[in-house]
């Protein structure tokens, strides 16, 4: 068997002029997970990060820590970028509200908004940037490519964000969710929300890798935090 450990991000920077940026937060965390690899002797067969600088940073803090280099030089991994790995455009989504102005810099304020608009997004009322049907059908197809990657005794190390690891996790959960060789869009929205909310920056979810489908082990694992480093956004 294989495994994918599909990690999320540090936390980016909320309320700044670039989002897409880690928080010296966020470093602290991808360095504590780092550590905890090195501890449990995680060596990946393979790295995979999505394109956006949250993901390249939250890979640069865990490698620093666990020992990985990353030049793709001799026996160094040289990750992979798929974009299908990315974060759905929470802000862009949120900013086609006309009550985003009002809670921007309020975390609570714009959660509450957060999960309204998503809700709706994900009902076909809201097509925002990107069509909910859009970004689960992207989200599989990189997961089934990671899934490749990660055959017998492979680690695979996927950095990502909450939302694509939310859309994974609730496939594998309910059988419903897989309609051939895709996700049922309506079946993984009834899941969506309760993994989205509540995966905490720089946690781990693991996923075994056999002859059938990926299976999910463990979901949004964050014991390698101290509480003053666990944060959500």
């Amino acid at each position: 068997m294989g495994v994918l450990l599909l990690v999320r991000h540090g936390q980016a920077s909320f309320g700044s002029d670039d989002y897409d940026v880690l928080s010296d937060t966020g470093w602290e965390q991808g360095r504590a997970l780092g550590r905890a690899f090195a501890a449990a002797g995680v060596v990946p067969t393979a790295i995979v990060r999505g394109s956006m600088r949250r993901h390249r940073e939250t890979l640069e803090a865990v490698a620093e820590t666990a020992g990985w280099s990353l030049d793709g030089s001799g026996e160094d991994l040289e990750p992979a970028v798929d974009a299908g790995w990315d974060e759905f455009d929470h802000v862009g989504l949120v900013g086609s509200d006309p009550r985003a102005a009002e809670v921007m810099g309020d975390r609570k304020a714009f959660q509450a908004l957060f999960e309204d608009v998503t809700d709706r997004w994900m009902r076909g009322e809201l097509d925002g940037p990107e069509p909910w049907s859009t970004f689960v059908s992207r989200v599989h197809g990189s997961l089934g490519a990671a899934t490749a990657l990660a055959g017998s005794g492979a680690t695979v190390v996927v950095v990502t964000s909450g939302g694509p690891i939310g859309i994974a996790a609730a496939g594998m959960v309910d059988p419903a969710a897989a309609s051939g060789t895709t996700y049922d869009p309506g079946a993984v929205a009834r899941l969506w929300p309760s993994f989205n909310t509540v995966t905490v920056n720089a946690a781990v979810t693991r996923v075994v890798v056999g002859r059938s489908a990926p299976r999910l082990l463990s979901f949004n694992d964050h014991t390698h935090l101290p509480e003053a480093l666990r944060t959500y956004r």
